[in-house]
């Protein structure tokens, strides 16, 4: 099980090398790619509204993605304010409000 490990770990440290070299080549900095990537999340969300309508599925997706961007204590409020403890405890009539306000955060 040691040397699965140890070839993982070489593996893992052949792809940062190879990152670290297209980040180099292409002249990125930290602060160049985190402010790509909040340029990209907004089209993300459009992308996931209009992919993800108003079901169960949908707005679990969108609420795994506010919650990974750090906003975990806004969803349990939003999902208190429709008389739930979790997303499974919402009334499905309440889904299209429960997007659109998730959306927002």
């Amino acid at each position: 099980m040691g040397s699965e490990l140890l070839r993982i770990a070489e593996g893992f440290s052949i792809v940062a090398e190879g990152l670290r070299g297209l980040a180099k080549a292409e002249g990125g900095t930290k602060e160049k790619a985190v402010k790509e990537q909040k340029q990209a999340q907004p089209e993300k969300t459009e992308k996931a509204q209009q992919e993800n309508p108003a079901t169960l599925e949908g707005i679990r997706a969108l609420m795994a993605q506010k919650t990974q961007e750090g906003k975990s204590k806004e969803i349990k409020e939003l999902l208190q304010k429709y008389g739930a403890a979790k997303l499974s405890a919402v009334k499905p009539e309440d889904y299209p409000a429960l997007m659109q306000e998730a959306q927002v955060l």
